[in-house]
């Protein structure tokens, strides 16, 4: 029997969550995608504490244009808030997602905005 889209993805998750860790230095970009909105959190792992978020659900994102093009302005969002934080390098977590669509669109935002991946 095959796995569903859910076992699937927290599969690939875990494999990926294995071999990186944000750190102090360099903390981890995480990307969470739902069906309407996308998500992404700045998160340090040895403290357990979360730097920055942006979402599409926080004010000034507007439902205008097409769901990937609210990615990239999320993507341009995280980065701004990085920059305020002293952020420069992230380690790129696509949380079990495909590095296509809207969570492409999100981290080539991200690197407009100057964050390193």
């Amino acid at each position: 029997m095959a796995f569903s889209k859910y076992t699937r993805r927290n599969k690939i998750r875990r494999r990926i969550r294995k071999s990186l860790e944000g750190t102090t230095e360099r903390p981890r970009l995480s990307v969470y995608r739902s069906n309407k909105e996308i998500y992404a959190q700045i998160i340090d792992d040895t403290t357990g504490k979360t730097l920055g978020a942006a979402s599409s659900r926080d004010k000034g994102f507007s439902a205008e244009g097409s769901k990937a093009e609210v990615a990239k302005k999320v993507g341009l969002a995280i980065a701004e808030k990085a920059k305020e934080a002293g952020i420069e390098a992230v380690a790129f977590d696509r949380g079990g997602y495909l590095y296509h669509g809207r969570v492409k669109q999100l981290a080539e935002g991200a690197r407009e905005g100057g964050l390193k991946f």
